[in-house]
């Protein structure tokens, strides 16, 4: 996947179109929706609000709220921010609707790689290309004569130049936290070596060499990182950036304008984006899509309604008005220096997120397993056979395995 293919492809499937306006229609429809809490997601809910009758939960627990929240007849929220894998368990749970008849109706200026497609019919509409990649403070590594750092050995030998020149005790962030983000650490590195999740039958594979060499590395990173990398998630390490306590990080795109708001940054025009650094074969991260999906038990009222209001978010003004904020998927959308470390991971090719039933069992399985062999509770082969054995009892449950 190369992002600049994709900005070309939306900008010319558009070009002949003229741009949107502001809100153009004034909702009457009560609507709510539930999303992460990162700037892009503020953003577009903030123009979403500009039709009228509409609030927004920005929340970074949002993942863990969603299914129960959809699953109520009627529906919590109309309006839900997903990605690649937080998708998977709304639709198998069906509660989440195509827009098909919304599309054709209302969504003429939507790109071809905006209509994400689940057995032939739209189940959501794809707002921005997201990847994790290494963010640095260029000044500190200028001024030790620290090249770019191309793989994680070189963040390493970095990080090691770094403390010993007494500049910061922990020179490094990352989203270990435990769950979700630190299980989304080991999908990163473990892909970067090569791996593959399952065999066949859904049955798992990572208890292998990539596997270790995947721990391995992520142990190392740990004696450069705060002691609480447990509780480190994107905004921790945001924070540890802007605060200047740290030097580098494989961060989501989506938080690299923050690093230049003024308003909160002591680093402004510090922090380079860049590849993310490489495994033996790839880069280790994962590319993902955000966009918004519709609930399955509201009226049809309220389902027309909260797709005109999610087009208005999403569209042209917000995107000129945001540019920085994300790599939008938008004809509107100017690529430029903060965008530079997802294109390169990219194009250097990392993977999409393998994003299925059985790898949401997984990552849950991950998360949850990952802490023992960092606290040296266990060893790497322990930690990763235990993982195997959760997974297997819960996707068996699932009816993803057979007895």
């Amino acid at each position: 996947m190369k992002l600049k293919s994709l900005f070309m492809a939306g900008a010319m499937s558009l070009a002949a179109g003229g741009a949107w306006a502001d809100c153009a229609f004034e909702n009457d429809v009560p609507l709510k929706s539930l999303s992460a809490g990162f700037e892009a997601w503020k953003a577009v809910t903030d123009a979403m609000a500009e039709c009228g009758n509409f609030s927004a939960s920005l929340d970074q627990e949002f993942r863990e709220k969603q299914p129960e929240a959809f699953a109520a007849d009627p529906a919590l929220y109309q309006i839900g921010g997903v990605s690649n894998a937080t998708l998977v368990p709304l639709l198998n749970a069906g509660t989440i609707r195509p827009v098909d008849d919304l599309v054709e109706k209302y969504g003429q200026n939507l790109l071809p790689n905006q209509l994400i497609k689940v057995d032939g019919k739209t189940m959501a509409i794809a707002m921005m290309v997201n990847a994790q990649h290494l963010m640095y403070r260029s000044d500190v590594l200028a001024d030790l004569g620290i090249e770019e750092p191309k793989s994680y050995d070189d963040v390493l030998a970095a990080a090691a130049k770094i403390k010993e020149a007494g500049v910061m005790e922990y020179p490094i962030g990352a989203t270990f936290k435990t769950g979700w983000n630190l299980g989304q650490e080991f999908v990163n590195m473990y892909l970067g070596e090569g791996g593959e999740f399952f065999g066949e039958g859904n049955m798992p594979t990572i208890n292998n060499d990539q596997g270790v060499a995947a721990l391995e590395m992520m142990k190392a990173m740990t004696e450069y990182m705060d002691p609480e990398y447990l509780v480190s998630d994107s905004t921790y390490v945001q924070q540890q950036f802007q605060q200047g306590k740290i030097a580098m990080a494989n961060l989501w795109a989506s938080r690299a304008a923050a690093m230049n708001d003024e308003a909160e940054s002591q680093v402004v025009g510090k922090v380079t984006m860049a590849a993310a650094p490489m495994g033996s074969v790839a880069p280790a991260t994962t590319v993902w899509w955000d966009g918004v999906v519709f609930a399955t038990n509201m009226s049809d009222e309220e389902a027309d309604a909260a797709f005109r209001v999610a087009l208005e978010g999403m569209d042209e003004d917000m995107v000129r008005a945001n540019n920085d904020a994300a790599v939008w998927l938008s004809p509107a959308y100017s690529a430029g220096e903060l965008a530079a470390g997802a294109a390169a991971s990219a194009e250097a090719g990392a993977k999409a997120y393998p994003a299925s039933g059985p790898m949401g069992i997984m990552h849950t399985a991950l998360g949850n397993g990952l802490a023992d062999y960092l606290t040296g509770a266990k060893d790497a082969q322990t930690t990763l056979a235990d993982i195997e054995a959760d997974y297997t009892t819960a996707a068996k449950e699932a009816g993803l395995i057979s007895n």
